[in-house]
């Protein structure tokens, strides 16, 4: 059955602009999404879920009140729910992120940062 294989770097390719997540597929409840990340975001939190982060190509750091984590290709992060975050990619970063299906990517922040899950061709 190849009807629902997809290719993360064909994904990834098919896109250019940053901080705009686009759903790879879904799993239960929760949407597998990848991004292009460039820039500082927007400090927020999930107040219901954890956020995992997965590098796939660049440098992505994950500010945090009490310290930064900096992830590189292949590294996993989970920022628990509730913890107040603002990733930041110096240069272009792709990730892949897993959440909640529904789950708002500036969190409990909103503003102009805040954009809808996108679906790839």
């Amino acid at each position: 059955m190849t009807d629902g294989v997809r290719n993360v770097e064909t994904a990834l390719s098919s896109f250019s602009e940053h901080w705009q997540p686009h759903r790879l597929t879904s799993v239960n409840d929760y949407d597998v999404k990848v991004v292009k990340l460039q820039g500082e975001f927007v400090w927020h939190t999930h107040p219901d879920t954890d956020e995992l982060f997965m590098v796939v190509r660049g440098e992505l750091t994950i500010q945090l009140r009490d310290g930064d984590v900096v992830l590189g290709p292949n590294d996993v992060f989970v920022v628990p729910k509730g913890v107040e975050h603002c990733p930041r990619a110096d240069e272009e970063v792709h990730a892949i992120l897993f959440e909640p299906q529904g789950t708002v990517n500036t969190g409990d922040a909103g503003g102009d940062r805040t954009a809808h899950l996108q679906e790839l061709d």
